[in-house]
């Protein structure tokens, strides 16, 4: 008998079956639907593409109508396209949605939509059975030509990886906006990893929290810009944008897509200490929750170089965190055996396999 899936994405195994029974037979479909696959790609007339999205916000409650423009458009960014026009379902819930309710979620998507020069096209509002928070499902729709098409299949052997900003954005301003009362309260906190002892440690003050808070907007959830400069940098090969499950999902996915197996180290992704600490508090990975605002891509070295240059001039991070792998050649300390693709981080002797987790950090303790 199947157990009860937790809160999250599907597992990758029973997804890729799914996935398996989707036939695409539209020629004009340029590229379908997959694990790691951000948007859908249709030929719209020849040498111009429309990027499609769809994601629903169901962690986040306040300000829920700019992040479904957000991450949307996020996912748009990551296919080298321009978001161009969206749609909305907006599900509310009986007895606790009064009409300022309604209004305020339409103004925010009106002004995140203003703010990248998206036009709303249509959508659905009602008030739902069930429900005990708003949900809101958003569809963009995006713009590329086809010579500046980029997908997560495009990564190549020897290509660098690379992150901008840092991990988990999207995870800390949830978490401070969803879970004050836990991270105000007085914690033990953890040092090192493996036999280590507790610390006993502060709550977050309200000024840390609320500066938690502003991580939506600095260093922001958005990835328009990140890709924006990559691209008219140096050649970028395959980009995709980390949510749910964190880095360590977006690298495996990434992987997948590709067909290539990575390989990252932990160690030199950033993570801000404020996020670092919240993650300490709520005895949480950064690297495996939410993390929306980072962009994970990959590109050869020179041009890696050059895209690390003018990211960081235009005031973004991004650190090189890994490469990825020719599957065709011989194991070896830096060149892991099967399984393929995979992703691996190093090890003390040789590198073994990065975490795979089946939901998000942060889906246990929406879980209770």
């Amino acid at each position: 008998m199947d157990r009860n899936l937790p809160i999250g994405k599907l597992p990758p195994e029973l997804l890729a079956r799914i996935l398996a029974q989707a036939e695409v037979k539209d020629p004009r479909v340029v590229l379908g639907p997959g694990i790691g696959l951000d948007c859908a790609v249709i030929e719209a007339t020849e040498g111009l593409f429309f990027a499609f999205k769809t994601d629903p916000i169901t962690f986040a409650s306040d300000e829920i109508g700019w992040y479904a423009v957000q991450i949307n458009a996020n996912d748009i960014a990551t296919s080298g396209a321009t978001p161009r026009w969206f749609l909305t379902t907006l599900l509310l819930p009986e007895r606790e949605t009064t009409g300022e309710l309604a209004e305020d979620i339409i103004r925010q998507l009106q002004s995140a939509c203003q703010d990248i020069g998206v036009t709303i096209i249509g959508g659905h509002t009602e008030i739902t059975h069930g429900l005990n928070r708003p949900i809101l499902v958003g569809t963009m729709i995006g713009e590329v030509s086809k010579e500046n098409l980029v997908t997560p299949q495009g990564a190549q052997p020897g290509d660098k990886i690379l992150l901008t900003k840092g991990v988990p954005i999207e995870a800390t301003a949830l978490l401070a906006g969803e879970f004050p009362e836990k991270l105000s309260k007085p914690v033990s906190l953890t040092e090192g990893n493996l036999n280590s002892r507790q610390l006993p440690g502060k709550g977050l003050s309200q000024a840390e929290l609320e500066q938690a808070r502003t991580f939506l907007y600095e260093p922001g959830i958005s990835v328009l810009r990140d890709a924006r400069l990559a691209v008219h940098a140096g050649k970028v090969h395959a980009m995709h944008d980390p949510t749910e499950g964190g880095l360590y999902t977006a690298v495996w996915e990434l992987a997948q897509a590709c067909g290539h197996s990575m390989i990252v180290d932990p160690a030199l992704v950033p993570v801000p200490p404020l996020s670092r600490r919240i993650c300490q508090i709520l005895d949480l990975d950064p690297l495996g929750a939410i993390a929306s605002g980072a962009l994970l891509l990959t590109a050869p070295t020179e041009e890696s170089k050059r895209i690390q240059a003018a990211l960081k001039a235009e005031g973004i991070p991004c650190a090189l965190i890994g490469e990825v792998l020719d599957d065709d050649a011989p194991a070896s300390p830096g060149r892991p055996e099967q399984p393929r693709p995979a992703a691996w981080q190093p090890g003390k002797d040789k590198p073994h396999l990065l975490p795979c987790p089946e939901r998000d950090e942060i889906a246990r303790l929406f879980n209770g």
